[in-house]
């Protein structure tokens, strides 16, 4: 098997298990590190009211940056049992995608994305819009945290459209800083033949955890030492920002799949 025997870190957290089998079942070991838990934004009101204007008035279009953010607010609809109007108003609108975890999410809620950002980027959403005429549209965003996004506002307010944001989820750190440090520490050794990063919070909170119990140089070397495969762009750039090199990754098809299949073919 072309991963027979090699150690592979997997920070995934949501899909934890999913990556590893498939990992494993090229015969890799795999070192199971989640990373980033996630959990509803604490204080539901301003999601609330975010969602009775989308119910009440819809806008043009909905920008969707991530699944996770449209499941999110799925769940908050029906809590405050808005659901039924929530999915006939997210049918209606014209609905923008960044990468192919919302297209998932809108398909098993029997939708489709309309229009796709290519790359799936901030960058790539911009370069897309930029070819539509965006004059008086009202534009419904769903961000993710750690992100305002101010570039995006920017173009849309420059653009000519009126733009309203919903964060409905955040970050809570899952993972012991032991067992971070400890996965530093085995990199750093030479004792790991690769690390599978899906997300970019996964990138970060590895950093901070080696800020913390001042491991930075450990870390730099760390990612010297082991290559680093990345589920696509947003995921490689975070690496890059913080010292590390990507040499996997899927030149298309974002997803977890076409990842273990270029990790098992660079291993081959």
């Amino acid at each position: 098997m072309a991963l027979a025997g090699r150690r592979i870190v997997v920070p995934e957290t949501r899909e934890l298990d999913l990556l590893a089998r498939m990992l494993e079942q090229h015969g890799a070991i795999t070192i199971r590190c989640p990373m980033v838990a996630i959990r509803d934004v604490p204080d539901a009101a301003p999601v609330v009211a975010w969602l009775y204007r989308f119910t009440t008035n819809p806008p043009d279009d909905l920008i969707l940056m991530t699944g996770e953010g449209l499941e999110r607010l799925v769940g908050f609809a029906r809590r405050a049992g808005l659901g039924e109007e929530f999915l006939a108003a997210l049918a209606g609108v014209r609905k923008i995608t960044r990468g192919p975890k919302p297209v998932r999410r809108l398909r098993a809620l029997g939708l489709a994305p309309d229009l796709a950002a290519e790359p799936p980027t901030t960058a790539g959403l911009i370069s897309t819009l930029s070819r539509e005429n965006l004059t008086g549209r009202k534009v419904a965003i769903q961000l993710y945290p750690d992100n305002p996004n101010a570039e995006l506002l920017d173009f849309l307010r420059a653009a000519g459209a009126s733009s309203d944001s919903v964060l409905c989820y955040v970050y809570g750190s899952e993972a012991v800083d032991r067992r971070v440090i400890h996965v530093i520490e085995e990199m750093a050794a030479g004792r790991v033949d690769l690390i599978a990063f899906t997300s970019a919070p996964q990138v970060r909170r590895m950093q901070q955890v080696a800020k913390a119990n001042q491991l930075e140089e450990t870390l730099r070397q760390a990612f010297l030492r082991t290559r680093i495969a990345a589920v696509g762009p947003v995921v490689a750039r975070a690496i890059e920002e913080a010292g590390g090199r990507v040499s996997i990754a899927p030149s298309e098809n974002f997803h977890m799949k076409p990842m273990v299949n270029e990790i098992a073919a660079a291993f081959n």
